[in-house]
């Protein structure tokens, strides 16, 4: 099997292997925003064959075929076929990249513990689905909540398959602290540079200016000469990034769906065509014990991607105000795993 980093970092114009793409919840709002773009190149690039599988609940089976027909009625070139599933073992058979957005949402009245429950049933099904059947090649993202632990559960079920391959999606968080410190510069997000997230993706995430740029200065320089000091940033700056998504559905009447379409897949594609030169981006991914994380939970970083691989950037000195909001956000992570151990619901790699 030819490693999906490699084919399509060849020519985009020469390369004809295609990449068969599982995409789970496709039937819903981000699901649906995703896999048009997918297949139209957004996801592996404009020269790179899909051939999508969408994976859904039986009882959204129906409505995802609707989107398969939509998807073929758009007559992409790209788009090599289209298949529906409702059944995980056969979604994910032969599968090379994952999009595993489709998760339990919480109820009003739902306790933390039972949604944790009903999303490690989800995971856990897939996570074995994908170690029994997946390519040797394969790679995911996780987007449905609780994103980083449902990856952590769904690569416990997978122990053939390296935990490093099972990722969670904070790059959107990146893009809405890139897009918010531009707007307080005065500048586009072209001039942002060097923004990190670290721990969840949840409202307890730290957003990290000490290493970002403007126009390649210091972050933190341009923005005090604004008059916006490290108390700005830690009342206002941080919470509007860690809040942007309960701030899109009181204004929007709904969740963030093309945005975050748009981060998955930029997600994968950075992981797997690389980062810039000297450049990260933000992933979730299993930690190996640096910058006091502890090893194996799943955490926001500051990465860098290679020929398919990502490698947490180091060193990094980490202050006393950005360990203490680091470390709120791991304590929420590691309060997550203990509650789904508790619970009997990791699998044998954990």
């Amino acid at each position: 099997m030819v490693d999906v980093a490699h084919s399509i970092q060849q020519d985009p114009v020469g390369s004809t292997q295609s990449v068969t793409v599982t995409v789970t919840g496709a039937a819903g709002q981000i699901g649906y925003a995703t896999v048009f773009r997918a297949a139209a190149g957004a996801l592996l690039g404009s020269g790179t064959p899909v051939r999508l599988r969408l994976l859904e609940i039986p009882e959204a089976a129906r409505a995802a075929e609707g989107v398969a027909m939509e998807l073929q009625d758009a007559a992409m070139p790209l788009l090599e076929s289209v298949d529906v599933f409702d059944d995980p073992t056969a979604a994910f058979d032969g599968s090379e990249v994952g999009l595993l957005i489709g998760a339990r949402p919480r109820s009003k009245g739902m306790e933390r513990a039972d949604l944790l429950a009903a999303n490690a049933g989800i995971f856990s099904v897939q996570g074995q689905a994908i170690n029994n059947g997946a390519a040797e090649n394969f790679r995911a993202v996780v987007v449905g909540n609780p994103a980083n632990t449902n990856a952590l559960i769904a690569a416990s079920h997978a122990p053939d398959v390296p935990a490093e391959r099972f990722t969670a999606l904070t790059r959107l968080d990146h893009h809405r602290a890139q897009a918010q410190l531009a707007l307080a510069c005065e500048v586009t997000v072209n001039d942002v540079d060097g923004v990190a997230i670290w721990g969840n993706h949840s409202a307890s995430q730290f957003v990290d200016l000490s290493r970002a740029t403007v126009k390649g200065n210091p972050a933190e320089e341009v923005l005090a000469e604004r008059g916006l000091d490290r108390k700005w940033i830690d009342e206002f700056f941080i919470p509007k990034v860690a809040n942007r998504g309960a701030e899109i559905i009181e204004v929007r009447g709904g969740s963030s769906v093309a945005s975050a379409a748009h981060a998955t897949l930029r997600h994968i594609r950075t992981w797997l065509r690389g980062t810039e030169e000297g450049r990260w981006t933000s992933m979730a991914v299993p930690s190996t014990g640096v910058h006091g994380v502890p090893q194996g939970v799943v955490s926001s970083f500051p990465v860098f991607c290679q020929d398919g691989d990502h490698r947490i950037v180091e060193p990094w000195e980490i202050d006393d105000f950005a360990r203490e909001r680091i470390e709120r956000s791991l304590a929420e992570l590691v309060e997550e795993r203990q509650a789904v151990e508790q619970l009997g619901l990791l699998g044998p790699r954990a």
